[in-house]
């Protein structure tokens, strides 16, 4: 599914216009990566959580010439799902 057919999703759940479905699903999105930003955690009891996390610094090799090469560390968002989530899916 992609961002459209998610606000589609959200459009004929809930009734709404695809215009007022597409505002909401950018403000979810937005206030998401805005906390992160801010490296605040959400969590949406039931779905999961959202985290920024560190990953350290380590070796790889370049694929073309096979060169060891230091990759850096950096921070990633992380999403943990729930536990209804991880039911329902399995």
């Amino acid at each position: 599914m992609n961002k459209a057919e998610l606000v589609d999703e959200v459009a004929r759940q809930t009734g709404l216009t695809k215009k007022v479905s597409k505002k909401a699903v950018d403000a979810v999105i937005s206030t998401i990566t805005d906390s992160l930003v801010n490296r605040e955690k959400i969590t949406l009891v039931g779905f999961g959580s959202f985290k920024v996390m560190t990953r350290r610094s380590r070796r790889g090799r370049n694929p073309r010439t096979g060169e060891e090469i230091q990759i850096p560390a950096k921070e990633v968002p992380k999403f943990d799902a729930g536990k209804e989530l991880r039911q329902a899916v399995s």
